[in-house]
């Protein structure tokens, strides 16, 4: 067996929330290097690979009853390139009386009269502290490197990332990355017809959608939008309006062709709204791995800084790059 990505199963308690809605099932992807030792052939437990560690960390906050294995892609991506890579799902009742696989939204923390005071992600401290103790204890035990943390998402997911990278709150956070996400206000909490929640400017970012997004377009009329069947108007107006500041390290990027669930896969149809979506232009897989190169150019950037880092993600976010229908920076 070849040096490779693995990965190991975590369970974690959400703070208050009853029982059965307090539980939370983690997924952490890592670089690892078998050693073929009887206890590794026994076990199916493979060692980190330590010439690599401390490994950063990357959050991928997933989409609303999507499964966390559509991200695992992703996660293997990003623990091939010497990240350790976190999946996770949460059952959770938060419309309504709907059941839902959810990211964590605590939709109360997003009305406009309390907006900004406090995170809206609900797992995000059960992760962060659950990470502390496997940072303590076990197989990947002072391997990880706590102090350099990355939040990235899809559709809510994605908004979640964006909207809950404040360092006031989590200090150990580098930077966010999004994909098919967006910060408008939501008019039944109370937000302005068209508005943008604003998003704190101390961190890298990186917004990301597509020109086909289907599910984004059709639902403008939560946010009073007039331009909703532009697919990417949002994003572009996320940017624009709620990114505050020219830094030079946060990122605009409308991927020519791609869909809402262009960052999910596999994918499954038979939950969420995939029946919205538009069609994909330009080879699905090209896009998707156009789409990992992105988002882990961006976190080793965040993470590790340097020329070559930065060179490197411009080049991809780049106007002139075959599937950048707008690429930004400011």
């Amino acid at each position: 067996m070849n040096d490779a990505v693995r990965a190991v199963y975590r369970a974690a308690k959400v703070p208050g929330r009853q029982a059965p809605w307090d539980n939370l099932t983690l997924k952490l992807y890592y670089p690892s290097r078998y050693g073929d030792s009887f206890e590794e052939r026994d076990t199916g437990f493979v060692p980190p690979d330590a010439a690599r560690s401390p490994f950063p960390v990357v959050i991928v906050m997933p989409g609303i009853n999507i499964s966390p294995e559509s991200y695992g892609w992703l996660a293997r991506r990003l623990a091939q390139a010497g990240f350790l890579a976190v999946t996770y799902g949460w059952v959770t009742m938060e419309m309504a009386d709907l059941v839902s696989l959810s990211p964590g939204v605590d939709v109360d923390s997003l009305r406009r009269d309390v907006y900004g005071r406090a995170p809206s992600c609900p797992p995000l401290p059960a992760i962060l502290d659950d990470l502390a103790k496997v940072q303590q204890n076990g197989l990947l035990a002072g391997h990880l490197d706590l102090e350099r943390v990355v939040l990235g998402g899809h559709s809510a997911g994605g908004s979640m990332a964006l909207l809950n990278a404040n360092a006031n709150w989590f200090p150990a956070l580098r930077g966010a990355f999004a994909y098919a996400a967006h910060t408008a206000g939501n008019v039944r909490l109370g937000w302005p017809k068209d508005s943008f929640m604003p998003l704190a400017d101390d961190l890298p970012l990186l917004v990301m959608g597509g020109t086909r997004d289907g599910v984004i377009a059709a639902s403008g009329h939560r946010y009073g939008q007039e331009d909703a069947a532009n697919a990417s108007a949002a994003i572009e107006r996320t940017f624009a309006n709620a990114v505050r500041g020219e830094r030079g390290d946060r990122y605009l990027l409308i991927v020519e062709g791609a869909n809402h669930f262009a960052f999910a896969w596999p994918q499954d149809e038979s939950t969420g709204r995939a029946y919205l979506d538009g069609e994909a232009a330009g080879g699905k897989k090209k896009i998707r791995r156009y789409l990992g190169e992105v988002a882990t150019a961006f976190c080793r950037l965040a993470c590790r800084g340097g020329d070559a880092s930065a060179a490197a993600l411009h080049k991809l976010c780049d106007p002139a790059h075959p599937l950048a229908a707008i690429a930004r920076r400011k």
